[in-house]
């Protein structure tokens, strides 16, 4: 995996994925950042279920004022934190190593608001995505003009509505397709 774009352009990802995750192909992480264009500069950026971090780490690399890691996995977190220390970024991050359930619930105590929330669960694990969704289409883990933004299989077909949100773009490529989601106003 490389940084595709911005401060840490062309600068490989170190580490060997754990069993059983699957990373954002550096193809699809440069579309999904072509989407989001100049809205990532400045951002508070969350990437939940983040595995080796690289959404998060590209989010840094174009800007974003702050980025959320969170993944259940102690070796994935160690992956993230050893690209982050080779990168010599020290500060504009941090990293929850806990379900997904439990660091919405942090971040909603908290009074923590995202400008683009990133979820890329397993994509055998409806249950993350049913539970992210309605966290995020109720509750105020999304700023006003924030896009909430899931990864998952093209066999899936997450709800175009759900709360007050909205999908207004799916895009597939590959096995996998990104569903984007806005306040509907």
């Amino acid at each position: 995996m490389r940084i595709i774009a911005g401060q840490y352009r062309s600068r490989q990802l170190k580490g060997t994925p754990p069993a059983g995750l699957r990373p954002t192909s550096d193809k699809l992480r440069e579309t999904l950042f072509n989407i989001l264009g100049p809205a990532v500069d400045g951002s508070i950026f969350l990437d939940a279920c983040a595995g080796m971090g690289g959404v998060g780490i590209e989010a840094i690399s174009r800007g974003a004022e702050s980025v959320c890691f969170v993944d259940t996995s102690r070796k994935a977190t160690a992956i993230i934190r050893e690209n982050l220390a080779t990168l010599r970024i020290d500060n504009g991050f941090r990293i929850l190593e806990m379900e997904l359930r439990k660091a919405l619930q942090v971040f909603e105590r908290e009074g923590n608001a995202f400008d683009i929330a990133f979820l890329d669960p397993p994509y055998d694990r409806e249950d993350l995505y049913t539970m992210a969704l309605e966290s995020f289409s109720t509750g105020p883990l999304l700023k006003d003009e924030g896009r909430l933004v899931m990864e998952h299989s093209k066999r899936q077909d997450p709800p175009e509505i759900a709360g007050f949100l909205r999908r207004y773009r799916l895009l597939t490529q590959g096995d996998s397709c990104l569903s984007f989601y806005r306040k509907d106003k």
